[in-house]
């Protein structure tokens, strides 16, 4: 088939990639358009652009679908299909009827869970024990078109964000590959999404990262899991942010509560034990033992090495 392809984030390149080795052809590709980032607004190009430059593939970059240009740029492609990965744009109805087959996209969990932008950091903080990669017909609803073809992944004991995300990338284009060639063989069944079952994954905000302390312990472990690598957990310690990579239950721990303590008086947010196994802080629920830290302007450290030059001002965290 002869097919566009339109992705932004890194997740969208494993499925390009898994195109570019398939018996179909991509003829172009769609990224948003290249803006300035961090301090120096240095100009940023998508991982889907530097990988299309770098194969030599036509790229255009609309700001917007909702334009004519944009939408006659698309129709002059004559494509068969467009596959969806990650984009970010909202494609209009009378888009999605361009292609002759349709638009189809990788979404990164079983529909009709986690219809929306964060599947991924959703479904950890919600403490799911499974996820997956679905490919589903784009309608004009928000990911509640009818599905195509699923997979499914168990989430690991230690899954962040980062390592689950690299694990449904790959799969999700090993699908896409296989369900179009389904398409193309007239072969493919689309089944329409339970009306059960729903639930949206809003997108995360930097302010999600901050740590309640008054929180159960298990709670505050996804919160840390679910934002690595953005926008990572965070706390503050004598008015000093601290940001947490790494961490898990502290063992006979996970349902005691600080009253439960020889010492009542530890509230939330106390330093129970410092050493090098980890530093172990009291939550509401529970005690979570921190593993990997990084203060402001620094690099994130193992706690033997925080330790080091911290032991001395180690005092509670504070819950905002």
């Amino acid at each position: 088939m002869r097919l566009g392809f339109a992705g932004t984030p890194q997740f969208s390149v494993a499925a390009l990639d898994a195109l570019l080795r398939s018996r179909h052809r991509v003829v172009a590709v769609f990224t948003q358009p290249d803006r300035p980032a961090g301090r120096g607004q240095t100009v940023n190009l998508s991982a889907v652009k530097r990988r299309a430059v770098d194969l030599g593939l036509d790229v255009l970059q609309p700001a917007s679908f909702k334009t004519p240009d944009a939408a006659a740029a698309l129709a002059r492609l004559e494509l068969d299909a467009l596959v969806v990965v990650a984009y970010g744009l909202i494609l209009p109805a009378a888009v999605l009827a361009l292609p002759k087959l349709g638009c189809f996209n990788i979404h990164a969990s079983l529909l009709p869970r986690w219809r929306g932008a964060a599947p991924i950091q959703r479904a950890l903080l919600a403490g799911d024990a499974t996820t997956g990669v679905a490919i589903m017909r784009m309608d004009a609803g928000l990911d509640t078109g009818p599905v195509l073809a699923a997979r499914e992944l168990k989430i690991g004991e230690r899954e962040t964000a980062g390592s689950l995300h690299d694990r449904l990338a790959p799969l999700g284009g090993e699908l896409l590959v296989e369900t179009l060639d389904a398409i193309a063989d007239g072969r493919a069944r689309e089944q329409a999404q339970s009306l059960f079952g729903i639930t949206y994954a809003a997108k995360v905000t930097k302010a999600e990262a901050l740590i309640d302390w008054r929180e159960a312990a298990t709670s505050i472990l996804r919160r840390v899991r679910a934002f690595n690598p953005w926008p990572i957990a965070e706390t503050r310690m004598n008015g000093a942010q601290i940001r947490i990579w790494d961490a898990e239950l502290v063992p006979g721990m996970a349902a005691a509560t600080p009253s439960d303590a020889d010492d009542a008086s530890r509230p939330p947010g106390s330093v129970v034990a410092a050493s090098s196994d980890g530093i172990d802080v009291a939550c509401g629920r529970g005690a979570l033992r921190l593993l990997r830290l990084q203060l402001a302007g620094r690099k994130p450290l193992a706690v033997p090495e925080f330790l080091k030059s911290q032991r001395a001002a180690l005092s509670s965290f504070a819950s905002p």
